[in-house]
Order: structure tokens, then sequence, then C-alpha cells
């Protein structure tokens, strides 16, 4: 988001002029912003139909395939570049809006609210490497707003590796074993179809 403004008048350049305008860079600014508060609606939900896990593989792997595209023929028309930008960031806010559901049914709701702290911890500490990342890359090649597309592909390239590091850790990931869901002390067992704590039962 920080860079998408002068990235895609700089994918857009030509002999020093962008075929993008500032104004029509800032429209897709909010356009980006619009598809990453849909796609918190649209592939959440979509994550109660096909799985969290399922839907952790389309984030990253087809993401990976769109960051590719976007690298290697996003310059090649605005329609396409602005296509795979949207879809992108439908991802990111799919992501973000999945993960409390995705790490219940890993976890359970024994502190999952604890986990999910160590969760955004993390995807905050990404939120500043990220940028970092990005910005390191490109200010070896001049100030975004004056570059061309390939300037752009090193940082993306480096996106497209990050990627596919998540989506094999996705596919590794298994579910805590059911047992660890809850306390120990909170454990009811059943008995006569009606719940027996473990002192109730020793008694």
């Amino acid at each position: 988001m920080e860079q998408a403004s002068p990235m895609i008048q700089d994918f857009f350049r030509n002999n020093g002029t962008s075929a993008v305008s500032v104004a029509a860079a800032g429209g897709f600014v909010g356009l980006l912003s619009l598809f990453n508060m849909a796609g918190r609606f649209v592939w959440s939900s979509t994550s109660d139909v096909i799985g969290r896990k399922q839907i952790y593989v389309v984030y990253l792997g087809v993401g990976l395939v769109l960051y590719l595209l976007l690298a290697l023929v996003g310059q090649s028309a605005t329609a396409l570049f602005v296509l795979l930008a949207c879809v992108i960031l439908s991802f990111y806010g799919g992501g973000f809006a999945t993960a409390p559901a995705y790490l219940r049914d890993l976890f359970g709701m024994f502190e999952v609210g604890a986990i999910h702290g160590r969760l955004l911890t993390a995807w905050s500490a990404a939120g500043v490497a990220g940028p970092l990342i990005v910005n390191a890359f490109l200010d070896a090649q001049g100030e975004p707003g004056s570059l061309t597309a390939s300037a752009y592909r090193p940082a993306l390239f480096t996106m497209v590796g990050v990627l596919a590091v998540g989506l094999v850790a996705n596919l590794l990931i298994r579910p805590v074993p059911q047992r660890f869901h809850e306390p120990a002390s909170g454990r009811d067992e059943v008995a006569d179809g009606q719940p027996v704590t473990a002192e109730r039962s020793g008694s």
C-alpha cells in the first residue's frame, strides 16, 4: 500500500513519462483499500465452506502465482496490473479476517486469545520488516516514482519466495490434539449423559 501509487506509475513509465496520472494512481490506492476490506468478508466466508487450511492454500499458493505474474507481465496492460494487485490485496484482508477461526481450528478455545496475540505480534513484525525489505530493493534502484517495472522485480520475486515458504508451512501444520484444547482441570467425563468433573467422578 505504501508504494502502490508510485508503483503503478513506474510500471507504465516510458521515456520518463508515466501513462498513469497522479490522480489515477490515487484512485488505484483507494481501490486497493476497498478490495482489502471486501476480502475480509468474501474470503473468510469462503473459508467456512472449503475449510481454513484450504483457504490459506489459496491465499499463499494463488498469491504466489499472482505476484509472479505481476513481476513478469504486470506492465503489459494497466487493467491486468490493477486486477492482479486488487486480488492480492483481497487475500491480505481475507488472511487477516480468517486467522482467528484458523487458530481456533488448530488450538481450540483454550488460550486462543493469547495465541492470537502472538500471531498479531508476528504479523506486526512482518508489517515492519516487509516495507523495509521492499524499500531496500527500491532504494538500490533509485527513487520510487521515477523507476520502471524492472526495478520492482527483485522485491516481487522476494515476495514469491516468502509466500512459497508460507505455503509449505501451511501444508505441514497439524491441529493440536483435541485433548489439549482445554485445561486438564476443566475436562469433564460423561456418565449417563451428564458431565461429571474429575473430582466428582472420584468421590
